[in-house]
């Protein structure tokens, strides 16, 4: 089963043709698909596309966002998440590379998701990139306080980071990325994840993967990712899809497994 783990479908760029990506993404194969929420206020259209039977949805504000609600409460994250649809915390996390929040409110911000998580028992989806200190202390002293299920999404940081999480079980999923050419230093990190936690993901409308850079992506671009994870790790084609699906409904348990 071909399961995309991170989809933006209710973004711009699909305004004009959102079905008919959707349709495409049947056609390839893709049996699953997750909607992940980045802001709170475009939560209703990603719980609206998530209506159809085989696209679920989070809920989150991703650290770009997070100066529009520096008080977010674990509590408005809860009651959102309460919808059956709803199968992660997030996207959330710190984004040092552009800071287009302040670095106190991302961190204020992403700390209300990770109680969310810890409360709801749902995955917090986590967005991480050029914070891998401050991202390490606060997932390492929140699941001291109360265990939770994490998945570095899209991973890109470095190795001691991914180290520190595998060892507090976190999931990772590998993306697009991992087919560029320049991107050896990224795949070198994916060939010491755990095997029986990685997922796969687009990031659509980010990210195309080799062969289709350079476009606006789409789920059904899906199994060029998992054709480059599988060369990474060595794996058939076949096995990879096994495990990333056996790893997928480990993680989101919400969604029923066919």
């Amino acid at each position: 089963m071909l399961i995309d783990s991170h989809v933006n479908l209710h973004a711009p760029q699909f305004d004009a043709d959102r079905q008919e990506v959707i349709d495409r993404a049947r056609a390839a194969g893709i049996a699953l698909m997750v909607n992940i929420s980045d802001r709170l206020s475009t939560f209703p259209a990603n719980r609206a596309i998530a209506e159809a039977p085989d696209i679920w949805c989070t809920v989150g504000v991703h650290p770009h966002e997070a100066k529009d609600v520096p008080d977010l409460s674990p509590r408005t994250l809860l009651d959102l998440a309460d919808d059956p649809k709803v199968v992660g915390i997030g996207e959330t996390g710190l984004d040092f590379h552009y800071d287009l929040s302040p670095r106190d409110i991302q961190a204020k911000v992403f700390a209300a998701h990770i109680a969310a998580a810890q409360e709801s028992g749902l995955p917090l989806v986590v967005h991480t990139r050029e914070a891998d200190e401050l991202m390490t202390q606060m997932l390492e002293e929140a699941h001291a306080r109360a265990p939770f299920r994490m998945l570095l999404h899209c991973y890109t940081s470095g190795p001691e980071l991914a180290r520190r999480a595998a060892a507090l079980g976190a999931w990772f999923s590998v993306s697009g990325i991992a087919t560029f050419k320049a991107a050896e230093e990224v795949r070198a990190v994916i060939r010491d994840m755990p095997a029986d936690r990685i997922i796969v993901e687009t990031d659509c409308p980010y990210l195309a993967p080799v062969p289709h850079r350079g476009r606006r992506n789409e789920p059904a671009f899906l199994p060029a990712v998992l054709a480059g994870l599988a060369t990474v790790r060595g794996w058939t084609p076949q096995e990879a899809e096994a495990r990333c699906e056996d790893a997928f409904f480990a993680l989101f348990d919400r969604i029923p497994r066919p």
